[in-house]
């Protein structure tokens, strides 16, 4: 719930302000002075502001411009003693939303700030319906930590830093991303993305930066990198902890100078992009590791946004669930495909470790293999969740299913050989079934993958390729 702030150094004022708010059942904050008004707005989620203007700290039309640069939506109200209506005035002109005269009246105070609320409301929500248009996706944020999380986004998108982006596989890292750029002043020039786990790390400096003709075996021909590509607008690195020490030094220096090299070419490229940056891990003790360096880390999180995993925001979950079986209710022309009663309390209930794209790919399954109007309970079963790995069709309740401890073998497991097969083959196999379920859990992310499985990319990719797994 966002708070009310109150900023008066008369004591008696904050109390009768905080009483007669919180009567309104509204969540109120106050402060003596401007400096400790400014730290409770970076540290809470603040809708509304109440300031008296005469206070000896800091005047109440700086703490108003303060106020206005960490968010220029805002909604200020000033408070002025009897006869300062031209000081109200030029408050309002300062972008103050209104002014309230002392003594107070009650219900215009109330009438005031509710008013304040709603604007501040309908702003965060044309914010929203903006990025969604320009994304062509809708963003679900019912929860207070969402709203949070985007309110904080909007605020800082128009100020042209660098963006660190935190959070557990499959949570909406990139769409977070995507809704910073809609919202900044670089919203009408391009928006690139690259994937750092994506390219091996011998072509990630080609890929980043470019290269010129014949640079390496290959090159045919001159390429532009995804840092030219976005030139003037906003390049998102998902994944940037997978990138190798070496090319971690020349994305700092394009941080630092604004600058690039491309493989092969003796000279650097003047490039005004904006990077925002995405990773699942914990940066900062990467670095202390000798895994990512320290000084990129501190260059990257300059605003660090930590996107809540789907099980910290329940009150997403439904109403994320509902748009995604519509989106793919319209995919399998499937018209009138609803949720039958309790489907989605037990979709609200479940944790979601993959987040939201396990929840994407639960609601296509359903979705899928529904034979009628309406998902039912019986129906969470029959596609695997009741219980059963994610993926797998359970069978029918007249049919014996496999045995709970028999491990389930891909279709390009090696086959058995009946009980002769050898124990290098069933190990094999067995090896096969885990790593097939651990890419199906991570959405096929393979750098998550081999983070869960405790073996390096490399050496995953080479299982994949053995037992046939790879895309």
């Amino acid at each position: 719930m966002s708070a009310v702030l109150v900023v008066d150094d008369e004591r008696a004022v904050r109390y009768a302000l905080h009483a007669l708010l919180a009567g309104e059942g509204l969540e109120v904050l106050t402060a003596a002075g401007g400096r400790e008004a400014l730290a409770l707005a970076e540290e809470h989620e603040i809708a509304c502001v109440l300031t008296d203007l005469a206070m000896p700290e800091m005047h109440g039309l700086d703490l108003l411009a303060a106020l206005h640069a960490l968010d220029a939506a805002l909604p200020v109200i000033v408070i002025t003693a009897h006869g300062s209506e031209r000081v109200a005035v030029d408050a309002m002109r300062r972008g103050a939303y209104d002014y309230l005269p002392k003594p107070f009246d009650n219900d215009h105070v109330v009438a005031v700030v509710t008013r304040a609320l709603e604007a501040h409301r309908l702003r965060l929500d044309n914010r929203r319906l903006v990025a969604e248009r320009a994304l062509g996706k809708r963003l679900v944020a019912e929860s207070a930590p969402m709203r949070r999380l985007l309110d904080a986004a909007a605020r800082v998108a128009t100020r042209d830093v660098t963006i660190l982006l935190r959070g557990e596989t499959g949570v909406g890292k990139e769409l977070v991303g995507a809704f910073v750029h809609v919202n900044s002043p670089r919203a009408a020039r391009p928006l690139v993305r690259f994937n750092c786990a994506a390219i091996p790390g011998d072509l990630a400096e080609a890929e980043l930066f470019g290269h010129a003709k014949g640079a390496f075996t290959g090159a045919h021909a001159a390429r532009r990198g995804f840092f030219a590509e976005a030139d003037g607008g906003t390049l998102i690195l998902d994944e940037v902890g997978e990138l190798p020490l070496g090319v971690q030094a020349k994305l700092l220096r394009a941080l630092q100078e604004g600058e690039i090299q491309p493989v092969g070419l003796g000279r650097v490229q003047k490039v005004d992009v904006r990077v925002v940056a995405s990773t699942n891990r914990d940066l900062l003790a990467e670095a202390q590791a000798g895994r990512f360096r320290e000084d990129l880390y501190y260059r990257l999180a300059v605003i660090e946004l930590v996107i809540p995993p789907l099980r910290e925001r329940r009150d997403d979950i439904a109403p994320l669930a509902t748009e995604l079986l519509a989106r793919y209710a319209d995919r399998f022309g499937l018209a009138g495909l609803h949720f039958g009663p309790g489907v989605l309390d037990e979709l609200v209930r479940r944790d979601w470790p993959g987040n939201v794209r396990e929840l994407d790919n639960t609601i296509a399954r359903l979705a899928a293999l529904a034979t009628g109007d309406a998902i039912t309970l019986p129906d969470l079963d029959a596609a695997g969740l009741g219980g059963a790995a994610p993926g797998t069709i359970a069978a029918a309740p007249h049919e014996p299913g496999p045995a709970p401890s028999a491990p389930a073998t891909p279709p390009t497991a090696p086959a058995s050989d009946g009980p002769a097969r050898s124990l290098r083959a069933q190990v094999e196999s067995f090896e096969a079934s885990i790593i097939a379920a651990m890419l199906e859990e991570t959405g096929q992310n393979q750098s998550e993958a081999a983070r869960r499985l405790q073996v390096s990319r490399v050496t995953l990719i080479d299982k994949m390729r053995k037992y046939g797994l790879h895309d």
